[in-house]
């Protein structure tokens, strides 16, 4: 039976889900000092799967505090949906009082995110290596623009900048128009994302061989590796062509306009163009010469395209849809994101989770992607205000004090294999 299929709906999934643990991640503690998106994305992902993350920023800084704010709030949406699940010390780094309490936190933790410029936190005196030396089986992650080597390591960057710098934007927007950014942080998301699983990839080797170590994830690379493998066409000499909402290698794949809005539908396999051909009405092209296989129809990729277009345009979209989903193609109307957000999927998968705010009011946050059945994951509390748990943390520093996180590092038990 497949395996999708046993499960009925989502209590079925989580039918032997444990209720003692924040998620497959509970008993990590991390240390968050970033700011902006990349580098408090991937903390909100380990936060996310159940570990412990302190976030440390200024008492009274108002980092993330970019317009506009939730309805009904006066919160920021950036820094909400960023920072859920997270706890917060207010903690000044360039003091020397600072730079003490965070190293005994560092300690505690068994990894430090950063998205600071290279050598920043070394100039506070909080940096990897300052850090390994109170707990030498640390894993500090460090996000960057270009990296924490090369010739361009401290140059200063933001989202755009690196999609514009990887080559990215160029290929993205219409063939005749100019390069376009991406309406996301996508840079900042795919670095985000490369931290977290270079976070979870150190620490399973930390239990195996009992080795820290600093991980290097620079957004440049990030969206080099998230593109989908076009530089190693552009490095052999074929650079890729812009194609807007087209692709190169399969025809029909486009957005069409349907008379009370817009559908995205493509044809990859030959008996999937043999049902659109019978759903248009025209059984006739199912063996025309310039449609009946993906060869033919990628020559013929004007014509092909006309056909489709005529067909939707005297359709409503929904009946597009609902004809093609029926005959198991992939297509979907072109949704905006309120009408998304209204979506039942939407709310069958938990992805946008009724939250209490840090000032007591309740927004939906968007929750954790990934679902586990044994160790469900949520949104367990909103994003805290600035310092919110300096007096509950360091209390916990106060009741058990580390005199030298070196000797309890060296204490601790692992499946060294290496």
């Amino acid at each position: 039976m497949d395996s999708a299929a046993s499960y009925r709906d989502a209590g079925d999934f989580y039918r032997e889900a444990r209720s003692d643990l924040a998620g497959p991640l509970d008993g990590i503690r991390v240390l968050d000092v970033t700011k902006v998106w990349s580098g408090p994305l991937t903390s909100a992902i380990l936060a996310d799967l159940g570990a412990d993350v302190i976030r440390v920023e200024l008492p009274h800084g108002r980092d993330g505090e970019v317009p506009p704010r939730i309805p009904g709030t006066g919160l920021s949406w950036f820094r909400q949906t960023v920072n859920r699940n997270k706890r917060s010390v207010g903690v000044d780094l360039r003091e020397p009082s600072g730079r003490e309490t965070f190293l005994r936190l560092v300690a505690t933790a068994d990894v430090v995110v950063e998205n600071y410029r290279p050598g920043t936190l070394d100039g506070w005196g909080v940096g990897w290596s300052q850090c390994r030396a109170v707990r030498p089986d640390l894993v500090f992650v460090s996000i960057s623009g270009w990296g924490q080597y090369g010739d361009r390591r401290t140059a200063a960057a933001y989202d755009p900048v690196v999609q514009a710098a990887s080559g990215w934007m160029a290929l993205n927007g219409d063939p005749d128009g100019g390069p376009v950014r991406a309406p996301t942080f996508l840079a900042d998301e795919l670095a985000g994302l490369h931290g977290a699983i270079g976070a979870l990839a150190a620490l399973w080797h930390r239990r195996t061989c009992g080795e820290g170590q600093h991980v290097d994830v620079a957004m440049f690379d990030a969206m080099l590796a998230g593109s989908a493998g076009f530089h190693t066409l552009a490095a052999a000499g074929r650079a890729p062509e812009r194609w807007g909402n087209q692709t190169d290698f399969v025809v029909p794949a486009n957005v069409y306009a349907c008379v009370d809005g817009q559908v995205y539908l493509a044809v990859a396999l030959d008996r999937h163009w043999r049902e659109l051909a019978e759903a248009m009405g025209r059984a006739d092209l199912v063996r025309a010469t310039g449609f009946a296989r993906a060869s033919e129809r990628l020559a013929n990729r004007v014509e092909v395209d006309a056909v489709v277009a005529g067909w939707c345009a005297d359709l409503p979209a929904d009946v597009v849809v609902d004809e093609l989903v029926g005959r198991g193609l992939t297509v979907s109307r072109v949704r905006t994101v309120a009408e998304v957000v209204a979506d039942p999927h939407l709310a069958q998968r938990e992805m946008l989770q009724p939250t209490v705010l840090s000032d007591g009011s309740n927004a939906p946050i968007v929750g954790p992607a990934v679902k586990f059945s044994r160790t469900p994951t949520r949104v367990r509390h909103g994003a805290p205000a600035p310092g919110q748990h300096t007096s509950q943390v360091l209390a916990g520093l106060d009741e058990a004090p580390v005199d030298n996180a070196s000797t309890d590092a060296t204490k601790k038990t692992y499946d060294t294999t290496c």
